[in-house]
């Protein structure tokens, strides 16, 4: 285990200037390239001291901007057309990427590693994705999933697509058997 300094909140794991213990790999591999972190070490612990109003000062100023950013951006929702099969599973799944690039278009500037997914995308519909501004301030961001821009239309208006295509098959199947039946008794 090591123990490391974070230089900025880190999810479910503490708050700037905390000191944690990690394990070896999360904080080779994740914290300290990132700059999340610094190893705990009496160098770096006196510079982080002499460094902290510096330090809390300019995440408060990118904590602000980001607030800013999420309040003019409140309410965004993405339309993201896809392939999917009868049941509504896509064909693939809906990556980070695609999120982030939709937000682009969107005119919100983020990166793919700043879009939290908890699990892939797999089915058509409205899902709800959390886009990380600042370590201290999400925006929840409605990603619709369609086939089509007319479909993805009628899920933002809150439509139930599924009970219209089993109404429709209902009654195509009803049409075929009538038909069906109207051979039956034809040929008797």
């Amino acid at each position: 285990m090591i123990d490391v300094i974070l230089m900025q909140r880190v999810e479910k794991l503490g708050q700037m200037g905390d000191r944690v213990t990690v394990r070896p790999g999360y904080a080779r591999n994740f914290l300290l390239p990132q700059g999340k972190a610094i190893r705990a070490n009496a160098a770096n612990l006196a510079r982080f001291e002499t460094e902290r109003a510096q330090l809390e000062a300019q995440n408060l100023k990118r904590r602000e901007e980001a607030e800013r950013i999420a309040e003019r951006m409140d309410g965004l929702a993405v339309v993201l057309i896809r392939q999917a099969g009868e049941g509504g599973n896509l064909y693939g799944s809906v990556s980070p990427r695609d999120i982030a690039d939709a937000c682009r278009d969107a005119g919100l500037g983020v990166e793919r590693a700043q879009v939290l997914l908890e699990h892939p995308i797999k089915t058509l519909g409205l899902h709800t994705v959390r886009i990380a501004l600042h370590p201290e301030v999400d925006l929840p961001v409605v990603v619709n999933i369609a086939r089509s821009p007319e479909e993805a239309d009628k899920q933002a208006r809150g439509e139930d697509l599924r009970a219209e295509q089993e109404a429709e098959e209902e009654s195509l199947e009803a049409e075929l058997a009538a038909e069906l039946s109207d051979l039956g008794a034809a040929r008797d």
